[in-house]
C-alpha cells in the first residue's frame, strides 16, 4: 500500500498484471477528442485490439440516473417527491425522496439480507440473483426514515428501488428501458447482460431480477469510450448528472493514499472537488471497472478490467492514476 502513491500508471498496471495469464485490461483514453485503446495482459504486455465484453457493475448505476434524469425532463419524475408517490407502500412510514436515492443520502443500507443471499453466499453465485422487485417493495414497506438528510453511504439497495420507480414511471421492465436507453445512446454493445460475451465467469440473473439497475449492464471498450465522450460533451440528460446535489465526506488514509477523492455527489457521479474530475467505479466478481471525466480539460479515463475488485491495485487506481498523467501532458 505504502509504494502505491509512487508508482506510475505502467508499474501500477505491471504489478496488477504480473504472473498473472488471466488478466485482460482494456485501456481507453480520450484526449482534445481523440480517443484510442490499448489491451493489456500478463505482466503488462499489450494484446491485439479486440473489444471484449466486460461487466461495468455499478458504472450501471450512472445509465440509471441518467434514466431518471431524463423522466424528470419528461415529466414522470420529481426528484424531490418521496418514494411512495411512485411506488405502492404502507402508509405511515416515512419515505426517502428521489433525490436522496440517487445521491446515496437515503439512509438505506448496502442491501438487505434475502434469502436468495444465503444461498448464493454458499454456492457463490451473484449476491443479488434471485432477489425479485416484490422482495425490494416489500423491505422499502418495513423501512422509515425519519431523518431530514443522513450522510452519503452507497447503496445498492436504492438503486434497485430506483429502476423499481422507473419501471412505474414508463409502465415497462428496467431491462427493456435500459436496453432501448443504450441504443438512444448508440451504444450497441451495451446491454443489460445475457452472460454470453468471450470473457467468461460473468454473473447469473434471472430475468426482472431487482437487482439488475444497480449493476446488471456489460459494455465493451468501443461503447464505453463513446460513453465518456457523452460525459465529457454533457450531452443530452448528462449535464444535470455531474452536478452537485451533496456534500459528501468520505475520507480515509487509505484513499487519499491511492488519490481517490470524493468530495461531492451528483446523480450517481462522484464529484473529486479538487481535480474537478467526476467519475464511478464499478466491480463484480471477477471484473471491475473505471470512467474518470476532465470536462474542463477535455480528458477522459475507462479502466475495463478482467480481474476481481481485489486483485492488487483495482481499475479505480489505475485510472486514476492515467488521468492524472494525462492531464499533465501538455
Amino acid at each position: 500500500m505504502s509504494k502505491i502513491p509512487g508508482l506510475s500508471f505502467q508499474e501500477a498496471l505491471e504489478y496488477t498484471t504480473k504472473d498473472n495469464a488471466g488478466a485482460v485490461i482494456t485501456v481507453g483514453m480520450i484526449k482534445n477528442g481523440n480517443a484510442s485503446y490499448t489491451i493489456y495482459g500478463e505482466n503488462g504486455k499489450e494484446l491485439p485490439k479486440e473489444p471484449h465484453t466486460y461487466e461495468i457493475g455499478s458504472l450501471t448505476k450512472t445509465f440509471t440516473a441518467a434514466m431518471v434524469n431524463k423522466a424528470v425532463q419528461e415529466g414522470r419524475i420529481d426528484i424531490s417527491a418521496t418514494i411512495d408517490e411512485y411506488l405502492s407502500l404502507p402508509e405511515g412510514n416515512v419515505y426517502p425522496t428521489v433525490a436522496a436515492l440517487l445521491t446515496h443520502t437515503s439512509g438505506y443500507k448496502s442491501h438487505y439480507i434475502e434469502s436468495p443471499m444465503i444461498s448464493n453466499f454458499f454456492t457463490g453465485k451473484n449476491s443479488f440473483l434471485g432477489v425479485t422487485k416484490t422482495m425490494v417493495v416489500n423491505k422499502d414497506g418495513e423501512l422509515s426514515v425519519p431523518n431530514e438528510s443522513y450522510p452519503f453511504s452507497y447503496s445498492n439497495f436504492g438503486y434497485a428501488v430506483l429502476g423499481l420507480i422507473l419501471e412505474e414511471a414508463y409502465g415497462d421492465d428496467y431491462t427493456t428501458l435500459a436496453n432501448q436507453f443504450a441504443k438512444e445512446l448508440n451504444l450497441s454493445h451495451t446491454r443489460i447482460s445475457t452472460q454470453d460475451g468471450d470473457l467468461g465467469k460473468y454473473w447469473d440473473w434471472n430475468d426482472g431480477d431487482a437487482y439488475l439497475s444497480a449493476g446488471g449492464l456489460t459494455s465493451d471498450i468501443n461503447d464505453m469510450l463513446a460513453y465518456a465522450q457523452l460525459q465529457l460533451n454533457e450531452t443530452g440528460y448528462f449535464a444535470a448528472c455531474h452536478k452537485e446535489l451533496e456534500k459528501i465526506s468520505v475520507v480515509s488514509e487509505q484513499y487519499e493514499a491511492m488519490g481517490i477523492h470524493m468530495d461531492a455527489v451528483g446523480m450517481a457521479w462522484i464529484i473529486d472537488g479538487e481535480s474537478g474530475v467526476v467519475w464511478h467505479n464499478g466491480g463484480t466478481g471477477d471484473y471491475n471497472s473505471y470512467l474518470g471525466v476532465d470536462i474542463d480539460k477535455g480528458a477522459a479515463v475507462v479502466i475495463l478490467s478482467y480481474l476481481a475488485p481485489d486483485c492488487r491495485i483495482p481499475a479505480t487506481v489505475l485510472g486514476i492514476k492515467l488521468l492524472d498523467e494525462l492531464n499533465s501532458v501538455v
